[in-house]
């Protein structure tokens, strides 16, 4: 058959569609498959989507039908569908309903899981991950559920290849009546914008029933995941618990409660080591939930009491990628409290996006970041990697290294990088600048040459606010940080930031550093990394990058010499950067 020339999408046998973004009905196609395919790769001229069983099951968690997806595919093909992509497309999409979990009929009684397959009704009760989950068969195609296997039920069954449509409903919480204001504390008007509020409805979706109030909010750092989260807990007007990365994240969360809403300081508390304030609104860390005491000293976990301490109606988990296990552990036994996920990314280096699909629930909205970026509400953002040659003090050490790590390490803490900061640092001098790394040895020594702050895990809590209130204020230009920077810090004025090391090739981390810099503000944010040419570094680094990439930002290459003028650019910078001025590292 003849192309058809003016479609954008050219769909392959193995569930991957390119999108060509010149193509006249580019958009339009995009819009299509953005409700049932998963964006992998942006670059600027061919978009790569994926079509996976997660993807369609999230579709038909919104209605989406197997015929929908296939005809969406057809209008927007430039080719005829692989016969391969109508029946693997069909096939999953028909496993979404096969399964539901409905109801108990009285109160404390079993849930009911209703299995419309007569061969995996079959398998159910002699499948060894299977049966310990069920409390007996009620009738040839209902099986009855623990109320406490929900969760862990749910997570079983999608291994196998077969979602749930958990339809068994949640327990209202204790009501706990709050607003959104109309101007904040700081006298500011206050409004959600229109992505935030269409976030906040198709969560819900009615905010009663079954089909809203469980899944995950994706938008870029610095867009309002917080303001999606206290808008949530607002419509439903509930008691509300929220989970965040660190102490700082959990004061940011309460500063925005107290600001945005008419939440009192009675109404919000704190739960941590040293504080146990439980109130209608509350925010503790995963460090302190997933606490874990010694053997023989009592049980195991001793502060999952928080879970059952308040009759709660909604748990936000804060950057829901980074759920540690046992978080996971005990979510598996709240599933009859809604529950709201937000992340920039829903990529887990562990791989376990499923599990947040089962215990956490579906993805339920999602805005690519370079769409925030044209619209104005993160920053333009330039991103550079600078290349620098490991010192030949350093070479035979590297080369001897025997253990992978240790050969990571040497390339990572290349102390060229320390001199290579201290220029880009003066070349950006008057900027609000972070400068990040994972190992405190080296940020420690960057910050005694840098005369700048030091901020790592061992800085107190009211040490660490001081600092960053005087960088909010003005009163301080430069921190140095270590990996308590990866999250939630808001420093909406910080415009430049350094990386000089990381943790090996986490695409997480890479997005979340960039995402510090990107709160709206005038002129273009700048992300520098800092890399060992020709090392295990520089192998990572590309796996760092790659979650970036597939968002559409480029990073431009810069090779820096030890000797003589720094090298041409490989990758010449974006006309609205400037041209960067590279001195030679000194001897």
């Amino acid at each position: 058959m003849a192309p058809h020339s003016d479609n954008a999408l050219v769909v392959q046998s193995d569930l991957t569609v390119l999108a060509e973004v010149h193509a006249p009905r580019y958009e339009e196609a995009r819009d299509a498959l953005a409700r049932f395919a998963e964006l992998v790769k942006s670059p600027e001229h061919v978009h790569t989507y994926r079509i996976s069983p997660l993807s369609l099951w999230n579709a038909a968690t919104t209605g989406m039908t197997a015929a929908e997806v296939i005809d969406a595919l057809e209008a927007h093909a430039r080719y005829d569908l692989p016969s391969n992509v109508r029946s693997e497309v069909t096939e999953y999409l028909s496993r979404w309903g096969r399964l539901r979990l409905l109801p108990a009929p009285n109160p404390g009684e079993p849930l009911r899981l209703e299995v419309r397959d007569e061969q995996l009704a079959a398998r159910m009760g002699s499948d060894d991950r299977l049966a310990p989950l069920l409390q007996g068969r009620l009738a040839p195609d209902v099986w009855a559920v623990p109320l406490g296997a929900r969760g862990t039920l749910k997570q079983a069954l999608l291994k196998l290849g077969f979602p749930v449509d958990d339809q068994a409903g949640f327990t209202p919480g204790a009501a706990h009546d709050f607003a959104l204001r109309e101007v904040t504390l700081g006298n500011q008007p206050f409004a959600l914008r229109d992505y935030q509020a269409e976030a906040v409805r198709i969560f819900l979706q009615g905010g009663v029933g079954t089909a809203g109030g469980h899944g995950v909010v994706v938008l870029p750092c610095g867009a309002g995941k917080t303001v999606v989260g206290l808008a949530a807990a607002a419509a439903l007007k509930t008691r509300t618990l929220v989970l965040a990365t660190s102490r700082p994240a959990a004061r940011q969360w309460l500063r925005e409660a107290l600001d945005k809403t008419s939440l009192s300081e009675d109404d919000v508390g704190e739960y941590n080591g040293t504080t146990k304030r439980i109130r209608p609104f509350t925010v503790a860390t995963y460090h302190i939930v997933s606490h874990r005491r010694r053997k023989g000293s009592g049980g195991e976990y001793p502060h999952y009491s928080l879970f059952d301490s308040e009759d709660w109606g909604l748990i936000i988990y804060d950057e829901v990628h980074l759920l540690p296990a046992p978080v996971f552990r005990i979510t598996a036994q709240l599933q009859a409290r809604r529950r709201l996920g937000l992340t920039a990314t829903l990529i887990r280096e562990d791989g376990k996006e499923g599990d947040v699909f089962s215990l956490i629930g579906p993805k339920r909205y999602d805005v690519p970041w370079k769409e925030m970026e044209a619209r104005g509400f993160i920053a333009q953002a330039a991103c550079y990697e600078i290349r620098l040659d490991l010192p030949e003090s350093r070479q035979w050490a590297y080369a001897t290294a025997t253990e992978g790590h240790e050969a990571f390490r040497i390339a990572a803490e290349n102390p060229d990088k320390l001199l290579a900061a201290l220029e880009l640092v003066r070349g950006h001098a008057g900027e609000r600048i972070l400068v990040i790394g994972h190992y405190v040895s080296q940020v420690s020594e960057l910050a005694r040459r840098l005369k700048a702050p030091l901020l790592t895990g061992e800085t107190s809590t009211a040490e660490r606010e001081r600092h960053f209130q005087a960088f909010r204020d003005g009163d301080e230009r430069l921190l140095v940080l270590s990996r308590v920077g990866n999250f939630s810090i808001d420093l909406p004025s910080a415009s430049v930031m350094i990386q000089v090391s990381g943790l090996f090739g986490s695409r997480q981390e890479e997005a979340q550093r960039l995402g510090r810099i990107l709160r709206p503000k005038e002129g273009t944010a700048i992300f520098y990394t800092l890399v060992t040419r020709g090392t295990v570094e520089q192998q990572y680094a590309l796996n760092r990058q790659l979650f970036l990439t597939e968002q559409g930002y480029r990073y431009y290459i810069e090779e820096w010499a030890r000797d003589g003028a720094a090298a041409p650019p490989v990758d010449p910078a974006p006309p609205i950067v400037p041209a960067l001025a590279l001195p030679a590292l000194p001897d």
